[in-house]
């Protein structure tokens, strides 16, 4: 079973999104701020952070950033899910330091096959856990 820390702050995405990770075997964590996110993952190991880039305050891509430039969590793979779509909003996310990236409204099954993969693939930074 693998950790999952999700950061959403709407509800609804959030129990939707927890629900699927947990159907798929995970242990999920959620919060709903980047900052409530950024303590947790420097507090507590995780193998995956599912990252909202659009959270009120400090949004996901900052929150990205603190992340990676943590040695404690920079290795941890980020899949961010977003509303942001539109052309170039990819690889501006993936700019940002998140490992991939799924559009809004979910595609559940696209979803979980990006969390596969990212929990399948060895970390780039390595952690210290």
């Amino acid at each position: 079973m693998k950790r999952v820390l999700l950061v959403e702050d709407n509800a609804a995405n959030r129990k939707l999104l927890g629900d699927h990770l947990r159907r798929a075997g995970h242990e999920v964590r959620e919060v709903d701020t980047a900052d409530k996110g950024i303590a947790v993952a420097l507090a507590e190991p995780f193998d995956l952070v599912v990252m909202d880039i659009q959270l009120p305050g400090t949004d996901g891509l900052a929150a990205t950033r603190i992340l990676r430039a943590s040695p404690v969590t920079r290795g941890i793979p980020i899949l961010a899910v977003t509303a942001h779509a539109m052309r170039g909003d990819e690889k501006r996310i993936l700019a940002a330091g998140c490992d991939a990236y799924v559009a809004k409204p979910i595609a559940y099954k696209e979803f979980l096959a990006a969390v596969s993969h990212l929990l399948a693939t060895p970390a780039v930074g390595g952690t210290d856990r």
